[in-house]
């Protein structure tokens, strides 16, 4: 391949491509003399590479990356996932040893440490609840959140009538708009999987991120959400996790491997949309808290 600056890429980027890490911790390990080019080793942020070109990091650095955690917190009601906005706290301040889920499986010992550099990977808004993922590691937030991600999230949503009708009054037509046809902001959006779990709930399954997607989406259909809870990122689930209780990610979860094949309930997830039958309604799956 010719060198030609059209060849040339930042060499943090392309850590980046490749997987290695995120652009931030790239350009640390630069700066530290952590990474070599074809044996090389290059210490000059902004340095430019071939896409062929071998790139080697150092032990120092793969053992930084290891230590740092990812968790996954059952958010309650009442809190922001990123900074403090209007007077409403932040999530991570949950994450005390005090808070940590019993049952977690995970022998990592908790560390304030683990605190620094500690960021929401996909945000759920203030009302709503659920799998929120809080990594230090640039590599899990580019695969959830990243510009390519099509990593599925799966949530339980509550739903009404605008109108005041009986949910099973709702068209199937607008249930199909949900699946594929909406557009927020002038952008289509990509396909959805939607479909009833019963007369009061809808299991959305989407593979981007728009703000306030969900919400949204139900308006532009005649449906107001009374509850929004999200139960998966990829492969890894809710599960029994207590609202306001968190855990570690454990070793053999990822975010990118395929979905469980059983629905967020404990019943095979359902194939095809449904419209909800005049049946008696069920208890709403959604745990009560002091913030409802």
């Amino acid at each position: 391949m010719s060198d030609t600056t059209a060849d040339l890429v930042r060499l943090s980027k392309r850590m980046s491509e490749l997987g290695l890490c995120s652009r931030r911790e790239a350009d640390e390990w630069i700066a530290k003399g952590w990474v070599k080019v074809d044996g090389e080793v290059v210490s000059e942020l902004g340095s430019k590479v071939r896409p062929d070109q071998k790139i080697k990091i150092d032990r120092k650095a793969k053992d930084q990356q290891n230590e740092r955690v990812t968790i996954i917190l059952n958010k309650p009601l009442g809190y922001v996932s990123g900074q403090a906005e209007d007077g409403h706290e932040p999530a991570r301040v949950l994450i005390t040893p005090r808070n940590r889920w019993i049952d977690d499986p995970s022998p990592r010992r908790f560390n304030p440490s683990q605190l620094k550099s500690l960021v929401p990977a996909g945000r759920l808004d203030i009302n709503s609840t659920g799998l929120l993922v809080l990594t230090q590691d640039g590599r899990i937030a580019k695969t959830i959140i990243g510009e390519n991600s099509s990593v599925e999230k799966e949530y339980i949503v509550r739903v009404a009538m605008a109108d005041g009708r009986p949910n099973s009054e709702f068209p199937p037509a607008k249930l199909a708009l949900l699946n594929h046809g909406l557009e927020l902001d002038g952008k289509p959006l990509e396909k959805a999987e939607v479909s009833w779990l019963n007369e009061d709930q809808l299991k959305f399954v989407l593979r981007e991120g728009r703000n306030r997607q969900i919400r949204r989406m139900c308006d532009l259909v005649g449906l107001k959400v009374l509850a929004l809870k999200r139960v998966r990122v990829g492969s890894v689930r809710l599960g029994k996790l207590p609202v306001g209780k968190w855990r570690y990610l454990e070793d053999g979860e990822s975010f990118s491997g395929p979905a469980p094949k059983r629905g967020a309930t404990g019943r095979p997830a359902l194939s095809a949309p449904r419209r909800p039958q005049n049946l008696k309604p069920r208890k709403p799956n959604f745990r009560k808290t002091r913030d409802q």
